[in-house]
Order: C-alpha cells, then sequence, then structure tokens
C-alpha cells in the first residue's frame, strides 16, 4: 500500500521543516516538475473550454468576506485579521479562505453584455485556511492551499449546460491522470442545522438543488444526496476518490451559486436593455494542486506517466568511451522538450544505476556495440521490458509523442 507522505520523501518530491511550520509543505525540484506539468495540463484544458485567466491577490480587506458571507459562516476556519495603519486609517487584511469574492469584483469591475456570456473565469491560486494541527497531514490536509478554481458566470439558462459541461472536463481529466472517481456525490445542508453554517434562504436552496439534480440526471451520472456537506453559500456536486486505505476525499466540484451574485450585486445587460442577475456556477477540475499529487503519488506509486514523470529519460553510457555518445543523445532530448539526465559509470556500476532510476520510464543504454555504430542505444523500459536498440532519433521522437499524448502506455500500444 502506497502512502505519498512515505514515497515523497523517499523519492524527494516534497518535505516539511518545523520552522516552516505543520500543513505548510516545500516542493523539491522533482516535486516542482510533476506539480507544473500538472497546472500546465490544467490550464491547456481549460484554455480549449474557453476559459479565461485571471490573477488575484491572497489578502482582502475582511469587508469582503463580510459581503461574501465568509466571515458570518466561515470564519472559525480563516486565519485571524492582521491590522495596519493606525487611527481612523486603521484596516485589516485576511488572507483569503476561497478565490470566489476575488473572482466576484474581477466580474464587477467592468460592464457586461449578455452577449459575453457565458464568461468563463479561471485561476491556479493560493489560499489559505486555519486548519487545526491534529487533522494535518502530508499533502491532502494544508493550510496553504492552490486550488484550480474557476467561476462561470451566466444567465439562468445557461447555468445547467456550464455545470453538465464541467463535470465532461472532470472526467477528461481524470482519464488523462488515471484517477477513478468513487461516487459522485449531491451534498445537501443538515436538515435544521443552526449557528449559522449556512445561509438562510430556503427558495435558494431550492433552486440551487433542483439545478444540479437536473445537472447530474441529463449526464445519466449515478449519485447519492449527503446531508450536511454543503458549502455555506449552497449546495454542490462533490466527486469523491479513495486512497489505497479506502478512505474517501473530495477532489473535485461543481457548485450553483445564487448567493454571491446578489451580495456582490452582480449584472449584465440583457437584450432588452435592462440589468439582470448572473448565475455563478463554480467549478474545479482537480480541487487543490496539493491533494492531487498525494492521491497520483499513492496512484502510481511514483510511478508517473510519462508526461508527469520527472525524469523522462536516463542515459546510461556503460563505460566513460560512450560519454561522447550519451551527450549527444542528452542535448537531443532537452532540444525536443524532453526531461532527460545522463547518469554515468561516476555513479556507480550499471546494475546500480539501473536500479537507481528504477522508475524513470525510458532508459537509454549505451555500450560498445551501440557506440559502433554510432546511433544506436540500447532501451530498457521502466515495466523491465527491453524492446531492443533503436536510433537515438526514434527514440527521441517516440518518447515526445507519448508524453504529447499524455497516455501511460510506454511502447507499442502499452
Amino acid at each position: 500500500m502506497h502512502d505519498h507522505r512515505r514515497l515523497g520523501r523517499e523519492l524527494d518530491l516534497f518535505d516539511t521543516d518545523p520552522l516552516m511550520g505543520a500543513g505548510l509543505p516545500y516542493w523539491l525540484p522533482d516535486g516542482a516538475v510533476v506539480r507544473h506539468a500538472l497546472e500546465e495540463y490544467i490550464r491547456e484544458a481549460e484554455r480549449e473550454a474557453g476559459y479565461r485567466h485571471v490573477h488575484s491577490p491572497v489578502l482582502g480587506k475582511r469587508e469582503l468576506y463580510e459581503i461574501s458571507g465568509h466571515w458570518d459562516h466561515y470564519s472559525d476556519d480563516m486565519f485571524p485579521p492582521m491590522d495596519l495603519g493606525g487611527g481612523s486609517g486603521t484596516e485589516q487584511l485576511v488572507l483569503r479562505p476561497s478565490l470566489c469574492p476575488h473572482h466576484a469584483l474581477i466580474y464587477r469591475s467592468r460592464s457586461h453584455s449578455y452577449r459575453e456570456l457565458p464568461f468563463r473565469m479561471a485561476e491556479l491560486g493560493g489560499m489559505y485556511r486555519s486548519e487545526l494541527s491534529g487533522v494535518l497531514g502530508g499533502l491532502t490536509r494544508v493550510r496553504a492551499i492552490h486550488l484550480n478554481d474557476a467561476h462561470i458566470f451566466c444567465t439562468l439558462d445557461q447555468a445547467v449546460d456550464e455545470a453538465r459541461a464541467a463535470l465532461e472536463l472532470i472526467a477528461r481529466a481524470y482519464a488523462d491522470l488515471g484517477i477513478r472517481a468513487v461516487r459522485h456525490r449531491l451534498s445537501l445542508p443538515s436538515e435544521g442545522a443552526g449557528g449559522g453554517k449556512y445561509i438562510a434562504d430556503p427558495e435558494l436552496w431550492r433552486r440551487a438543488t433542483a439545478l444540479l439534480r437536473e445537472v447530474l440526471d441529463g449526464s445519466g451520472i449515478p449519485y447519492e444526496a449527503a446531508e450536511g456537506e454543503a458549502a455555506f453559500y449552497g449546495p454542490k456536486i462533490d466527486v469523491q476518490i479513495a486512497d489505497p486505505a479506502g478512505r474517501e476525499s473530495t477532489l473535485s466540484t461543481v457548485q450553483i451559486d445564487f448567493h454571491q451574485p446578489e451580495r456582490f450585486d452582480l449584472h449584465y445587460i440583457g437584450p432588452d436593455g435592462a440589468k439582470h442577475r448572473p448565475v455563478m456556477v463554480h467549478r474545479s477540475i482537480i480541487g487543490s494542486v496539493e491533494r492531487a499529487v498525494a492521491h497520483l503519488i499513492e496512484r502510481h506509486g511514483g510511478a508517473f506517466p510519462v508526461w508527469l514523470a520527472p525524469v523522462q529519460l536516463v542515459i546510461l553510457p556503460v563505460s566513460d568511451a560512450q560519454t561522447e555518445q550519451a551527450e549527444r543523445l542528452l542535448h537531443r532530448a532537452l532540444d525536443r522538450g524532453l526531461r532527460a539526465e545522463l547518469a554515468g559509470p561516476e555513479h556507480g556500476t550499471l546494475g546500480a544505476r539501473i536500479r537507481a532510476v528504477r522508475l524513470v520510464p525510458y532508459q537509454a543504454v549505451i555500450g560498445e556495440r551501440e557506440a559502433a555504430d554510432g546511433e544506436l542505444v540500447a532501451v530498457r523500459l521502466r515495466d523491465g521490458r527491453k524492446p531492443g536498440a533503436v536510433p537515438a532519433a526514434e527514440l527521441v521522437t517516440r518518447i515526445a509523442a507519448r508524453a504529447a499524448a499524455r497516455g501511460t502506455e510506454l511502447w507499442d500500444g502499452r
């Protein structure tokens, strides 16, 4: 059974330091490669789906979160405000617990026509949750979160189609990443919940829940309702995953929100020339980058698909006599944008070097026979297969094609 915390340290992907603080992991070079590859994949998928990317600060005035409702309903999970200035000029700034209020302000900053809708706004941004130390664990529960977030501002008639398209985007991403959803959940408020956990607007809850049921039913996705799991401002669809021990967690979400457009007085100009209230669809394809990477580490046991692997090709000259040819192959691979490294004889015997790079998808061995030809390399695959000697140019082309396809196969359709 794979544990991402153990593997993350063994494979030099991430670590923590008590001086940085609990729940604040840092990324080592190989882990940063995995994270960046995942981020690039998501941004590309979002661009192709018509999203426009923005960037917003991780701080906001307390007043912003009072308007959004976070201060009244979510402040227990927020870090305390920071007082700046003095006297009458004092203001309070808060580390944001959510990107939603910032995106509402960005939408509000410009006038919008119905012709622009749906307006899909995405950001891979930082946010902070004041988690208790007892619940923190590896990358799955952290205090500094980098969320793959997006908000779609649309008409009421567009909301169901946009939410359904978000679910389809989630399914495609899971297929590319090798992630399996264990179930879909319609997360609802607790019956009779008090204490200000949810906004008090029964009609809002009824409308949003009805639309999300329409999304799920129209998509043909089996789901179950779960009370007490809703966001404070509305119901949501949660896509659940499980770790190797069977523990469930939410990775991706889709929500339909009538609350924040009202609170921030958002509007668009309709075909009648009048102001109309948009609907706000929240969606996150892979949730937090931290939790997604943790799941991928455990799912693949550190043997990442080619396109996510920190090192895609390692070149192994048998002796110093083959170093020059190995360096030519290294530069050829780097020029094609591959993540390649050279592990020469100074790193130990050939057997020891092969064992050290066992999780690298492709290993190119260059011995006397290959060097005599000048262009051949002996290929070894991570799964133990040995396709044999192939021209160096062909190997680089094959690896680049596999990486671009974002599949899990290594050779000849596998």
